[in-house]
């Protein structure tokens, strides 16, 4: 495949990552605010825990076919180990990453929206890296 085509792929893949993180920030913060209730919450943000982590991967997976090591090694790769590695981390009798049980103590929900917003930054950052990789191997196959 053709440099344009492998950026627009992963230009569109982070944008669905873009937008459910967005939905996670509001979760979180509706939970914070009593809007919705703990078990609610989790439920639907567990929902979504692999479906993102998957993309993440696939993202990878591209890049590292596509011979961009430099966006593998450095950008794409580490991310998604540390989400491989939180799944795998958890413990057997969890009923996913967010436990509506656990998410209200000990500062879970303060962790939660922080990780939440760090992932915001990085999927907002690896939008517009991903969208001038795309606009730059355009302009640079027409010419």
């Amino acid at each position: 495949l053709s440099d344009p085509i492998i950026f627009l792929v992963c230009l569109v893949i982070t944008t669905c990552l873009l937008f459910l993180t967005v939905y996670f920030v509001i979760m979180l913060s509706d939970l914070e605010c009593d809007y919705l209730n703990s078990k609610a919450c989790c439920e639907r943000l567990n929902r979504f825990v692999r479906p993102e982590i998957a993309a993440h991967c696939v993202i990878s997976i591209v890049l590292l076919l596509s011979w961009h090591y430099i966006l593998f090694l450095f950008i794409a790769a580490p991310f998604s180990a540390f989400l491989i590695y939180r799944l795998v981390k958890l413990p057997k009798d969890a009923i996913g990453m967010y436990d509506p049980a656990e998410i209200r103590n000990r500062g879970n929900l303060f962790r939660a929206t922080r990780e939440t917003f760090i992932k915001l930054g990085y999927n907002l950052c690896m939008f517009f890296i991903y969208l001038y990789f795309t606009l730059y191997s355009m302009i640079a196959s027409n010419t």
